[in-house]
């Protein structure tokens, strides 16, 4: 049956024959997600006949057939036309059960939802919701015609039914599913979801209840049915978590990511860190959980990191909060095992080499901010990270220790992961140049120490508690000969100017000069030199002059013709250099005439 004809049994208005026409289209179509311009105007047709359809009392068999149409029809995204307007959406909210009723309120103060049924239909509530989840994605339009009919709010309202059993796993799915296209594409919901419908505390409760979590203490968590052994010197493994579980989860955590995107970049109140501390909480056991897929667990244990990242860094204390168990990684008295697997988590994304900057970064800026903060993170991370220094034969980028390869990543092409690699390891050098040195060398430190001004060393280290710097027996022994540019010790190299007369070394030193000199003309190269603030500067005319001041009388005619002058000083002091050749001349003649008369 083709739409020509569909369209003619829509257009009678009979339930029987539309119910049936749009059953043979909606099973033809069901894999269709591609559409061409042909019959474009009659698909624009259909769907106005069936949003008409859909305001008639229908049976709930011809409701579900109209909102699967839509369904389809919303996949072609250049023809949404029809769905767009505030009836049409209104419509497919109210069918889907987010439709408030404006102005009323319950003797609770919550907004009253717009039931279209007594008892809903889940597939018809199913079906609208993928379809206004189409439309929003597809048109800009559509999104703030669900600002507009405060669709969020609904959603909202029925998340808070998030214990009761009557919804099952697709509603709640596609509920989060509509409600974080919305908040991607809208700041004002992102700000309404967050202040006025206590988005945090509301989707924390939710994520508590899909992973279904209990609390034996204040910011410790446990999982709903799993017995711990006390007996035991292996911590409770955690049984994985369901498919259908994951999927809301990971929902939940990308709609908070979009509305506490600037969390860590102001100031929150008490009841704000409370909330944040409850939700870091729950981010901490959702890191220690699995499930039977590993590219799941992977993809939660990614949206669960890039999550606490927006926590404000004083709520980043709830990781080290859970007492020392059984099997627990523990040091100085403290629960690890949380930093520990960030620190692992980390480790295998860098070992992978495939987009550092999204799958790495995330951890690693987490690990540096913790243990910028937190005393016991950073003594952890630097035992395993920065270990006392044994091995001085090798570059500290060669190897395949943790050291090794962050400093090789020091290097990067990356800007941003060049410099992030960067600060961690100096974090964990309680921001000691000379620390930081020994352990990744001079050359592999110089874009942080230049971007810093502390290539002269010093500056503020920063507050940080004091221990011990312990240097192996290996290193003590070898410190005195090891370069600090590479950061080992140096086989002796024969000396290049060894047999060379004085004249020799000089000639070959103005070669150098010479070339340089003229990479720097062709502006291939820029002349730096170190700023009495310890950064990097362009040098110029001047600084050459007052450099070749300080060389001692008789070094500097040599360097006079090497130096960079503007053009008018250039050709005045070749006009000088040739006066001066000239007199020298005639005053060489007239010495020789002298000495001949007096020999006669």
């Amino acid at each position: 049956m083709d739409l020509n004809a569909i369209i003619e049994n829509m257009e009678t208005s009979d339930q029987d024959a539309a119910l049936m026409a749009l059953q043979t289209y909606n099973k033809k179509m069901t894999r269709c997600f591609t559409f061409t311009t042909d019959e474009e105007e009659q698909r624009e047709r259909l769907g106005e006949l069936v949003l008409g359809f859909l305001e008639r009392d229908l049976q709930p068999s011809c409701q579900l057939a109209c909102l699967e149409t839509i369904r389809i029809l919303s996949r072609d995204k250049n023809n949404v036309a029809p769905f767009i307007t505030h009836t049409a959406m209104q419509t497919l909210s109210r069918h889907a059960g987010i439709a408030i009723s404006h102005g009323n309120v319950d003797c609770e103060g919550s907004v009253v939802l717009v039931p279209f049924a007594e008892n809903p239909d889940l597939e018809v509530i199913v079906e609208a919701l993928k379809s206004i989840c189409n439309i929003c994605l597809h048109n800009k339009v559509a999104v703030q015609v669900g600002q507009d009919l405060q669709l969020i709010v609904g959603i909202a309202e029925r998340l808070k039914q998030c214990g009761e059993d009557q919804w099952n796993h697709y509603v709640r799915f596609f509920d989060l599913r509509l409600m974080f296209l919305l908040t991607a594409q809208r700041v004002a919901m992102r700000t309404q979801l967050l202040r006025e419908l206590r988005g945090v505390s509301l989707l924390s409760n939710h994520l508590d209840a899909t992973l279904g979590l209990y609390w034996p203490d204040t910011f410790e968590v446990g999982r709903a049915g799993v017995e711990v052994d006390p007996d035991s010197e292996e911590p409770a493994e955690l049984p994985p978590l369901s498919r259908e579980k994951i999927e809301r989860a990971m929902e939940i955590l990308k709609i908070l990511f979009n509305i506490t995107y600037d969390a860590n970049r102001r100031e929150v109140d008490e009841e704000e860190a409370a909330a944040f501390r409850h939700l870091g909480a729950i981010l901490r056991h959702c890191l220690m959980s699995s499930t039977d897929a590993q590219d799941d667990t992977e993809e939660f244990h990614s949206h669960s990191l890039n999550l606490l990242g927006n926590l404000p860094l004083s709520c980043l204390d709830v990781l080290l909060m859970p007492k020392v168990q059984q099997g627990s990684i523990e040091y100085m008295g403290v629960n690890m095992d949380a930093v520990n697997m960030l620190l692992e988590y980390m480790e295998k994304r860098l070992d992978r080499g495939k987009k550092l900057k999204e799958t790495m970064l995330p951890s690693l800026n987490l690990l540096t901010e913790s243990a910028r903060i937190h005393r016991e993170t950073r003594k952890f991370l630097r035992m395993k990270v920065l270990p006392p220094l044994r091995d001085v034969k090798n570059l500290p980028e060669v190897g395949n220790a943790l050291r090794n390869k962050l400093v090789r990543l020091m290097t990067n092409i990356d800007t941003d992961v060049k410099n992030c690699a960067a600060e961690f390891l100096f974090v964990l050098c309680k921001e000691s140049v000379s620390r930081f040195i020994k352990y990744t060398g001079y050359g592999n430190a110089a874009g942080l120490l230049a971007a810093r001004g502390l290539l002269r060393g010093g500056g503020n280290p920063g507050v940080y508690s004091e221990d011990e710097d312990s240097d192996t027996e290996e290193y003590r022994e070898a410190k005195s000969q090891i370069n600090p540019v590479t950061g080992r010790v140096e086989d002796e190299q024969p000396n290049p100017m060894e047999g060379m007369t004085e004249e020799q070394k000089e000639l070959e030193a103005m070669k150098l000069v010479n070339m340089f000199d003229k990479l720097s003309r062709s502006n291939i190269i820029q002349p730096m030199m170190l700023g009495s603030d310890g950064s990097m500067t362009q040098m110029n005319s001047g600084d050459l002059r007052r450099m070749r001041d300080q060389i001692p009388q008789g070094q500097q005619l040599h360097l006079q013709t090497q130096l960079r002058l503007e053009p008018q000083q250039q050709e005045e002091q070749e006009e000088h250099q040739k006066q001066q050749q000239d007199q020298q001349q005639q005053q060489g003649s007239g010495s020789e005439d002298e000495d001949e008369g007096e020999v006669e």
